[in-house]
């Protein structure tokens, strides 16, 4: 091969793309290929070095890719600064043997494992038998994951006991969803065709004997062994997964203050907009709780998923051709409600690569048939529209403009959150968000994302609160001052707080790049708005800038500011 036929950055990225989704068919059924319907990655040890030994080729190929004649163009560039990133990322957790101990209520393998059932395809009777290979590759897919954990205790790598704890609980559920004895995956293939009905239960039933065997396992080995194991990860991992879902080396120290700046500005706003409601609350979630009994409410899970629907579907209607440009196939966007036995927070799929699947929200009901709509609509605008929605199909949309790589695997957690963030801020400043119930729901959960850097980088690093704080002035974070402290700066149940605080033990750093990745957006787009002076057109910005691929928080504001 000549010279200006070798591989550049973007083909080296598609290449990686092609022999993840060989390793990782989860991946593969996320991106809508066919062939991965079947299969389950192996989680194993022996898996797990597999992905990097692909990683470390790739990063080797894309040296030579980026020494070649056209590697600088701007397209090539983003593409080749991405990919070394989230590979180097990838590989500082994988080579900590972060794997090994990757337990808690939610991104683990178990999870992944059972959530790629809800995108796989099941319109057809070969896709229910595509389905039905799929369950019996279950039970393997859960013993390597637990040969995994298991060598982690012999490493003597512990996952923190409280995700632990709740992790337990799921797989409980997950087992006998109904306590009858039915479990998760035997009500998935409920809906499969008769003539497959012996093979779908047959492999459903074999599916959750795996669950119970890993819970089993959880319960009676590995619960003990991990009994007195910190919560926390201190500041040398935390750093460690900061850079994974951040894309960048945090100060985090400034990043700490920078959550409390926020706290401040937002308890200020929330108590002007509180006063609109219940004059004289003691505090805005005094409001809030006055809403849940007497505020705006949709009666029932079916029409609250319809509501949402048309929520979203306003949405579309309302920025399309004004703050955005959409194809007809990014307009599309579904509701959906979550499987029990997920966690409490709601989420959004991403449309397939030829968007044969659309893309999904997914409301999480924890049992309630009763919705108070302040906390929906800003969280909708957030998954949907103009929140994950646009993005991530927008992403998939212009693939063929940049990479598979940068349109559907590549992601930065907090670039992808931190534009949902800002898209709700976005609906406020076009005046969206002007019924003060709506306005108080938006600054809340604005105030939970602040509250979210605050406690997850200060228990996780024990810092100490500051003395200008209206909570415990002078002391040092523990998880259980910050579940104390996120419960009395949120609306949100008690039960949701506690799925929350697990969160922030199971992923460390993922949490703060929604403040931190909204924060990047505004200075972005500031920085545009600045160089074009009066010339800054908004609606142009915002499709330039969802058409670029993702993007790590060290790369983003310099090329919004380019745009």
């Amino acid at each position: 091969m000549s010279e200006t036929q070798s591989p550049l950055p973007r083909q080296v990225a598609d290449t990686y793309v092609d022999e993840l989704i060989a390793l990782d068919p989860v991946t593969g059924t996320y991106l809508g290929v066919k062939e991965s319907s079947s299969k389950l990655p192996d989680t194993s040890p022996a898996g797990q070095e597999a992905l990097a030994e692909l990683q470390r080729a790739t990063l080797a190929r894309l040296d030579e890719a980026e020494r070649r004649p056209g590697a600088d163009s701007d397209i090539e560039r983003r593409c080749g600064r991405l990919l070394r990133e989230r590979l180097t990322a990838e590989l500082a957790v994988h080579e900590a043997d972060e794997g090994l101990r990757a337990v808690g209520n939610m991104a683990t393998p178990a999870h992944s494992v059972r959530e790629v059932f809800t995108v796989t395809p099941n319109r057809t009777e070969e896709d229910w038998a595509a389905i039905a290979e799929r369950l019996r590759a279950v039970p393997t897919a859960y013993a390597g994951y637990r040969e995994s954990l298991a060598l982690g205790l012999e490493r003597k790598l512990y996952a923190a006991p409280r995700p632990t704890a709740t992790f337990v609980e799921q797989l409980t559920e997950w087992a006998d969803t109904d306590g009858n004895g039915r479990g998760w995956f035997e009500d998935f293939v409920s809906a499969g065709p008769e003539s497959l009905r012996a093979e779908l239960d047959e492999a459903a039933r074999a599916a959750t004997a795996s669950v119970v065997e890993l819970r089993d396992w959880m319960r009676d080995v590995y619960t003990p062994a991990v009994e007195g194991a910190p919560n926390t990860v201190g500041r040398e991992r935390y750093a460690r997964w900061a850079r994974y879902f951040n894309g960048t080396d945090l100060d985090l120290d400034e990043a700490y203050a920078y959550g409390w700046s926020e706290y401040h500005r937002l308890l200020g706003e929330m108590r002007q907009e509180a006063e609109k409601i219940l004059p004289g609350a003691a505090t805005p979630w005094v409001a809030l709780a006055h809403l849940d009994e007497h505020g705006k409410h949709i009666e029932g899970v079916d029409e609250v998923r319809d509501w949402l629907q048309g929520l979203m579907d306003q949405a579309i209607d309302a920025l399309d051709g004004t703050h955005f440009e959409l194809a007809e196939r990014v307009r599309k966007v579904e509701s959906c409600i979550a499987p029990p036995g997920s966690a409490a927070a709601p989420y959004y799929t991403p449309p397939s690569e030829d968007f044969s699947r659309p893309g999904r929200t997914w409301l999480p009901t924890m049992g309630q048939t009763r919705f108070p709509v302040y906390d929906l609509v800003s969280t909708w605008y957030h998954e949907g529209v103009p929140g994950h929605h646009l993005q991530l199909a927008q992403w998939a949309h212009v693939a063929k403009n940049l990479s598979r790589y940068q349109a559907v695997v590549g992601g930065v957690s907090a670039n992808a959150e931190g534009w949902a963030l800002y898209a709700e801020r976005l609906m406020d400043e076009l005046g969206f968000l002007t019924d003060p119930e709506q306005r108080l729901g938006y600054l809340d959960a604005q105030m939970m994302r602040a509250a979210r850097v605050i406690v997850d980088i200060g228990m996780h690093l024990e810092l100490e609160i500051p003395a200008d704080s209206p909570f415990h002035p002078g002391e040092r974070w523990t998880p259980e001052l910050a579940q104390e402290f996120f419960g009395a700066h949120s609306s949100r149940p008690a039960d949701f707080v506690e799925s929350e605080l697990t969160r922030y033990l199971t992923i460390p750093g993922q949490a703060i790049g929604y403040k931190l990745g909204e924060r990047a957006w505004l200075l972005g787009r500031e920085k545009a708005r600045e160089r074009h002076g009066d010339a800054f057109d908004l609606k142009a910005w915002h499709m330039a800038a969802l058409s670029q691929g993702s993007l790590g928080l060290d790369d983003l504001v310099d090329e919004l500011a380019r745009l």
